[in-house]
């Protein structure tokens, strides 16, 4: 769909040159396409901006939505396994351009109001969708950092290390699980994921845990 390829064409051209160089023209010429047919689809950089957000929103609810189980916890769950799998992906960029799309609808608070409430609703859900709710609004924003993180450095995490603490972060939701006498979810398959042992604590020396999974003794 023309729509989307100059969807794309915006994205690139925010993630490789920044908002100043996101103009109509510059867009068109990206899609390889004449400005008159941009403006047939967008006839505003901001009517542009404002479809590249709602985009974003959309794109994200959909692979939570794919992912997501109808037991406690399971949106946050979600919310792990959707961020790790665009993290992680091969296209280094896709990470990047989420960022860029974040940095253009910044400028105008009008056009940042549908991200502000899309960002609201992934962090404020009802508490009885929460396995417990502090500790699933933690999980979330633990991700949300390290999407920013892997925003200024794609190359922070290896694909290894980020499933470490991808398999930590839901051990987190078991531990929350079994402290309040909720039973963890079974541990399932993730799209892409293939079956994981979600407790499953990582056996990396950062994290501090022997392959075992007990903690290290003092002494």
């Amino acid at each position: 769909m023309k729509r989307d390829l100059l969807l794309d064409a915006a994205e690139q051209l925010l993630a490789e040159r920044g908002t100043s160089a996101l103009t109509l023209a510059a867009v068109a010429a990206q899609a390889g396409v004449s400005k008159g047919g941009l403006l047939y689809h967008f006839g505003t950089k901001d009517a542009l901006v404002k479809a590249l957000v709602q985009r974003l929103i959309d794109e994200f609810d959909a692979a939570v939505e794919a992912r997501r189980g109808a037991a406690r916890g399971d949106y946050t769950r979600a919310y792990i396994d959707a961020t790790f799998e665009i993290v992680t992906a091969d296209a280094p960029a896709r990470p990047r351009r989420r960022w860029a799309v974040v940095a253009a609808a910044a400028t105008d608070a009008q056009l940042s109001d549908p991200l502000s409430a899309a960002t609201r609703r992934w962090h404020r859900r009802p508490d009885h969708e929460e396995l417990d709710p502090v500790t699933d609004r933690v999980v979330r924003l633990a991700v949300d950092g390290l999407w920013e993180a892997m925003e200024y450095d794609p190359e922070l995490f290896d694909a290894a290390e980020c499933e470490e603490l991808r398999i930590r972060l839901h051990a987190l939701l078991d531990e929350a699980g079994t402290r309040i006498g909720r039973t963890p979810a079974a541990a399932g398959t993730a799209v892409g994921r293939g079956t994981a042992d979600r407790g499953q604590r990582p056996g990396h020396p950062r994290f501090g845990v022997d392959p075992g999974g007990s903690a290290p003794t003092s002494g």
